[in-house]
């Protein structure tokens, strides 16, 4: 499509579409990681995969990626990865007697940061710039990355050997974490038939370029929110806060993001205006990587940070009327 078109509420959802369907042909029985891949993307934030190695995190990144006829490139997070490796580095051209900036892996529209929790914390700092400025910085000189910019990152648990934590600040970049999990014994005896022979990512065509995304970026921007549902947004926010089982709350960012990413859950569910369901079915998603429980603080049966997020929307008060 042309890159100043105009953009019709039909050809979002055509678009939308396209992708979600190329993506699924690939990961089998997973629709709420694959939407909230597209949420992700479409809502200019960065995407947190964490599970156990097997489950295709990678391969929903590697399929959304070829679903878009975009730049890609992809990061195999190790301890012996440098920042340089990253951002890229400053060469000395003996010929021209200058140096010259040579551009890492982070220059793409789409970069796969591939178990990023296995690379130490001052090469996983390395990203800190570029996923909230959209540029990097080496030796004084800033250098714009591509637009649209999507890092989808997928870690290991903590407990399993040679991974390092996550900072707290690098946590707060992402929008959402998902969970891939286990496919149930439908899909996996799928994968079984459809992979013994071939890679069904070679089988994917682009069905969408970057100057598509952009138009998309733009239509959902333009989604409607409500000056009672911004406030019903900082409400949840603020009780991240101020409740006793968690040390720490969602940040400011965290508040803007719930809001960012509502309008694209609204976009995609063909609406032109948030709903608070919008809102309350993404305070997980994308405020439980960000949050700390107190110490000592045990649930039963639930992560403690989840339950008291599900405490939270069952108590923070709903606007019934939108305000305009």
């Amino acid at each position: 499509m042309h890159e100043n078109a105009p953009l019709t509420a039909e050809q979002f959802s055509l678009h939308t579409s396209g992708i979600v369907a190329s993506v699924a042909s690939v990961i089998d029985g997973k629709a709420d990681a694959v939407r909230n891949a597209l949420v992700c993307l479409l809502a200019e934030g960065h995407l947190l995969i964490e599970d156990v190695p097997g489950v295709a995190k990678t391969m929903l990144a590697r399929a959304l990626a070829a679903s878009v006829d975009a730049t890609v490139r992809r990061i195999q997070f190790t301890p012996d990865l440098l920042p340089g490796d990253v951002t890229g580095v400053a060469v000395y051209d003996p010929v021209e007697r200058e140096f010259e900036f040579k551009r890492g892996a982070i220059f793409a529209h789409i970069v796969i940061a591939d178990e990023i929790n296995r690379a130490s914390p001052k090469t996983q700092s390395a990203l800190l710039e570029a996923m909230e400025e959209h540029q990097v910085t080496v030796d004084g000189d800033t250098h714009p990355l591509p637009d649209p910019f999507l890092v989808v990152a997928t870690q290991n648990p903590l407990e399993m050997e040679g991974t390092y934590p996550l900072p707290e600040a690098q946590r707060d970049r992402f929008m959402m974490r998902i969970s891939m999990g286990y496919p149930d014994a439908a899909a996996e005896a799928l994968m079984l038939r459809q992979r013994d022979t071939a890679n069904p990512l070679s089988a994917i065509e682009p069905v969408a370029d970057a100057a598509t995304v952009r138009a998309l970026i733009s239509w959902a921007r333009r989604v409607h929110v409500a000056a009672s549902l911004e406030e019903y947004a900082v409400a949840l926010a603020q009780a991240t806060r101020q409740d006793p089982s968690l040390h720490l709350g969602a940040s400011p960012r965290a508040t803007l993001q719930l809001v960012r990413a509502a309008k694209v859950v609204a976009a995609l569910d063909g609406r032109d205006y948030v709903v608070p369901d919008d809102l309350a079915d993404l305070v997980i998603p994308v405020f439980a990587h960000r949050l700390l429980a107190a110490r000592g603080v045990h649930r039963a049966g639930a992560q403690p940070v989840e339950a008291a997020l599900r405490q939270i929307v069952a108590r923070v008060p709903v606007p019934f009327a939108a305000r305009v």
